[in-house]
């Protein structure tokens, strides 16, 4: 079984999210029991609620519970800083036709949120930007064209 990198950040907030899960597990119970006590399950709509929400809940914290286990959980802050781009490294960006400025973080697939400037390891700008370094000029292709970059710093935070 392939192990998948994490950042200690993104497992944490998986294990937050399988913390409110589970404490969600008796009142869902409570529920279903509490909607048995109507009477006729077949048309009951209360039941068939709660017994929706429990199998997603259920799929939810397998789901968690696998991603945990299959995750290489790195520390980037307890990595010598050498200037190279690696997971988790936060690497700020220079458009070379445009001089725009652009910071982004390296984290794993479940981690990655654009918005927040975080992206995935295998996004076509973190494929490009592994194994280079500060001052390093990259041609990254992405589904808007090829874009070129020069790597202004490399930060392990």
């Amino acid at each position: 079984m392939d192990k998948v990198p994490m950042t200690v950040r993104g497992e944490q907030l998986l294990r937050q999210e399988l913390e409110r899960l589970l404490k969600r597990r008796p009142l869902i119970t409570q529920a279903i029991a509490e909607a048995r006590e109507l009477g006729d399950l077949k048309e009951n709509a209360e039941y068939h609620a709660a017994r929706e929400e429990q199998g997603i809940c259920e799929a939810q914290i397998r789901d968690i519970e696998y991603k945990l286990s299959v995750a290489q959980v790195i520390d980037i802050s307890k990595m010598p800083n050498n200037g190279k781009v690696i997971f988790g490294s936060t690497v700020t960006l220079i458009d070379v036709n445009t001089d725009d400025e652009v910071t982004y973080q390296i984290v794993g697939d479940d981690e990655a949120d654009i918005k927040q400037n975080l992206i995935s390891v295998n996004s076509p700008i973190a494929r490009g930007l592994i194994g280079k370094e500060e001052g390093d000029e990259v041609s990254i292709s992405t589904p808007g064209g090829v874009k070129e970059f020069e790597i202004d710093s490399v930060k392990y935070i």
